[in-house]
C-alpha cells in the first residue's frame, strides 16, 4: 500500500496531487496529522505543502471543470469530514486523467465527494433559517452557533445582503471565528461596548471581517447558549424574546404535534441557540 502524508490543509492536499503526478504515482491513501498508518505499508510519502504547487493545481481544475464542479470540490472541504481527503484527491487525480468524470456519480469518490458537499450546502441552508439574532445596547445584533461543518463563510453573503443597514457578528463557537459586518464603511468593530473581548481583524470585503476573540473568556455573551450578557443586552431585545416564544407557542396547533416531524425539519442540535425553544 502507497500512502501519502499531509498537513490537514487544502493546499497540502493539492500539493499531494502535483507530487503523485510528478512521482507518476497514484497512492491508495492520503493521511491527514494524527492519522494512523495501516499495518503494511510499501511507501510512505511526505507532502511538503507548497503555496506555487497548490495554485498549479487549481489552476488546472478551473480549465478542466465547470464551474458548479469546481464550487462543490471547495464546499465538501468546508465539511471537515476525516474521511474526506483520499476520495477527494482520487477525484481531483482523476479530473486530469478523464474529461467528464464530474458527471460520473457511479465513480466512488465523485459521489463520495458530491454527497459531502451537499451535506455542507444542506446546512448552510438551515443556518439561514434557524440563526436567532440578539440586540445589543450599541446597536450590535449578534447570533452564536455551532454546525457541524464549516459553512459560515458561504452565509455571510446572504446576511449582509439581507440585514445591510445594521450591524452584526456572527460567531462559530465551535471554530472559535466569526464574522462582523459594520453598517458603517470604515468602522472600527467593537462587538462589546466595554471593550471586553478584544479581537483580531481579518478583512473579509468591504464591509465584512473575519475576527477571533483573544480570550474568549472576556467575550459579552454565553458561548453554551448564545445568551448576550444581561448588561449589554437592549432594553426592547428581552421583550422581544419573549414575543417571539408567545407567536411561536400560539401558532401551534396541538392536535398536529408531529415531534418527529419537527426534529427531521429542526434537529435539536439547533435548539440550544434558538430563541424559541429556550
Amino acid at each position: 500500500m502507497q500512502v501519502y502524508l499531509f498537513d490537514g490543509t487544502l493546499d497540502g492536499l493539492l500539493s499531494a496531487v502535483f507530487d503523485a503526478y510528478f512521482r507518476k504515482q497514484h497512492p491508495d491513501l492520503l493521511l491527514g496529522q494524527g492519522g494512523q498508518l495501516p499495518l503494511f505499508c510499501d511507501d510512505v510519502w511526505q507532502v511538503a505543502t507548497s503555496e506555487e504547487k497548490a495554485t498549479r493545481v487549481w489552476a488546472g481544475l478551473e480549465k478542466q471543470l465547470p464551474k458548479e464542479a469546481l464550487r462543490l470540490v471547495m464546499v465538501s472541504w468546508m465539511s471537515e469530514e476525516k474521511d474526506l481527503p483520499t476520495p477527494l484527491f482520487h477525484y481531483i487525480y482523476k479530473v486530469f486523467q478523464t474529461k467528464g468524470i464530474e458527471r460520473n456519480f457511479s465513480d466512488p469518490d465523485v459521489l463520495h465527494v458530491t454527497n459531502t458537499a451537499r451535506r455542507v450546502l444542506h446546512e448552510q441552508l438551515r443556518m439561514k433559517q434557524f440563526i436567532r439574532f440578539q440586540k445589543a445596547k450599541d446597536g450590535t445584533y449578534l447570533a452564536v452557533v455551532s454546525p457541524d461543518h464549516n459553512v459560515l463563510p458561504l452565509i455571510t453573503d446572504h446576511f449582509q445582503d439581507r440585514f445591510n443597514d445594521q450591524s452584526w457578528l456572527i460567531y462559530d463557537a465551535r471554530r472559535h471565528y466569526g464574522y462582523y459586518y459594520s453598517s458603517t464603511p470604515g468602522l472600527t468593530p467593537n462587538p462589546s461596548p466595554r471593550n471586553e473581548g478584544d479581537f483580531k481583524g481579518e478583512r473579509h470585503d468591504n464591509k465584512v471581517i473575519r475576527v477571533t476573540f483573544e480570550d474568549e473568556a472576556t467575550v459579552p455573551f454565553d458561548l453554551s447558549n448564545g445568551k448576550m450578557n444581561a448588561d449589554i443586552l437592549s432594553a426592547d431585545d428581552q421583550l422581544f424574546q419573549d414575543l417571539w416564544r408567545t407567536y411561536f407557542k400560539a401558532i401551534c396547533i396541538r392536535e398536529r404535534i408531529n415531534p418527529k416531524k419537527q426534529l427531521s425539519d429542526m434537529p435539536r442540535r439547533y435548539w440550544k441557540y434558538m430563541t424559541e425553544k429556550n
